[in-house]
């Protein structure tokens, strides 16, 4: 086999979701260049990537929960409205009940979970469609927003602002840069080199085949690469900024909820249950709950994507979340994720959802009018879904049709490869 030949085979045919993401993170990387090169170098300025991360931080949380959504085969319309009112709520509470900041965050998320519970509650309970359910939540938490504030903007106290516009604090010695913003680099680089050496070791002791020295060293060496740039860039930022808080949350979550999706019976329910309900349930899936919580959850993340929003705003106001599910739902289908359910990844998602960002930002470097450049996002979201699924249906090239090879029901059947640390959970199927 030619080295070019193992090279794809690692890369695209390999078992970890880093590999099944490798065509979008590839079209991530030609926006990237191609908005460096338009823009004489402003893209990768910076200042510039650090407002890119404060702005659209809360968009990808969304887009967490909205895959979940999606995977388990429904539709969250109402996230931006629920947003929007658990942000009102919180800024209220603070201003009227003097309620501590931090006290105020845990009473917006409880906030958010009331409200997941009784849109879960209608879907899984009831049996009314995600759809409408949360279309009616849109229009009932909209209006709350607007009764509650008044159809004014309410401010919120300084400490509460960290959350959304807050960085990492300078420490240690003068560098330069921000040293704190460094070492975070080098500790994500340091946990993928260790992640690549452990898949090597544990493929070893399992008797499994190995991938050659050289494409590990590929695999660990562009990431590596690509992380200490980004970290040296947020670094040297002006005095004051940072990598801020809101990316710090982000990470955190996309942490959390892909070793959620990859590695636990719960997330194992979630695609089992988009996938095929009805088996799903026959096989002991316990589908009403798992619909439910998929509700509560995506509810959960609005309200902390509400509050993010309202502290890097500094007040809340009538106008947030406006057009934030479509935003999210964008970035879960360019990720990867299917329409039907069953199929997605967190990490497909938050690539998505940077497209969508970079693209917006780039734009608007370029200084097109905000009219135009939601015609090219909604081009641009159709096009590139259309011609992926064209060139599947055709026998070419698809980044779509890679990412779902493995969970078609016309792939051959025979024994069950066995399911590593980092695959997408298939559509079978698995009982807790």
């Amino acid at each position: 086999m030619s080295r070019i030949k193992e090279l794809q085979k690692s890369l695209f045919a390999g078992t970890t979701s880093n590999a099944r993401q490798f065509g979008m993170i590839f079209t991530l990387v030609a926006i990237v260049l191609l908005f460096q090169i338009l823009t004489d170098g402003l893209t990768l300025n910076s200042s510039n990537l650090i407002s890119l991360v404060s702005q659209y931080s809360y968009i990808l949380i969304l887009a967490i929960g909205m895959l979940m959504v999606i995977v388990a085969g429904h539709i969250d319309l109402s996230v931006g409205s629920i947003a929007a009112f658990v942000g009102i709520v919180v800024a209220r509470a603070m201003q009227d009940w003097s309620l501590p900041w931090p006290v105020a965050i845990l009473f917006g998320l409880a906030v958010g979970a009331a409200i997941g519970a009784w849109q879960g509650f209608w879907v899984a309970y009831i049996g009314v469609p995600a759809f409408i359910v949360t279309l009616a939540g849109m229009m009932l938490f909209r209006g709350g927003n607007q009764y509650i504030g008044n159809a004014d903007t309410i401010p919120v106290p300084e400490g509460f602002k960290v959350i959304g516009a807050g960085f990492l604090p300078e420490v240690g010695p003068n560098t330069g840069y921000n040293n704190l913003t460094l070492l975070l680099g080098l500790l994500v680089a340091v946990a993928i080199v260790v992640r690549e050496w452990r898949v090597r070791r544990t493929r070893r002791e399992m008797d499994a085949e190995v991938a050659p020295m050289w494409i590990s060293v590929i695999r660990v060496a562009v990431p590596v690469a690509v992380i200490l740039y980004a970290a040296f860039r947020f670094a040297g930022g002006r005095v004051g900024t940072s990598f801020p808080v809101s990316g710090i949350i982000l990470g955190v979550l996309v942490v959390i909820y892909s070793f959620i999706t990859r590695n636990t019976a719960g997330g194992r329910h979630i695609y089992a249950v988009g996938g095929n309900s009805r088996a799903a349930e026959l096989s002991g899936v316990k589908l009403k709950r798992v619909n439910f919580l998929v509700m509560m959850n995506m509810s959960i993340l609005a309200a902390l994507a509400g509050m993010i929003f309202v502290a890097r705003s500094a007040a809340s106001g009538p106008q947030d979340g406006i057009g934030w599910e479509l935003d999210a739902i964008a970035a879960v289908f360019i990720g990867g994720a299917a329409v039907s359910g069953g199929l997605g990844t967190i990490s497909g998602s938050i690539v998505g959802g940077l497209v969508m960002a970079v693209l917006n930002n780039g734009l608007q470097l370029m200084g097109v009018g905000s009219d135009r450049v939601q015609i090219i996002k909604g081009l641009v979201l159709l096009l590139a879904v259309a011609l992926d699924v064209y060139n599947k249906n055709r026998g070419r090239f698809s980044i779509i049709g890679s990412v779902t090879r493995p969970f078609r029901r016309d792939t051959p059947t025979g024994p069950a490869p066995s399911v590593e640390a980092g695959q997408e959970p298939a559509k079978t199927p698995v009982a807790g």
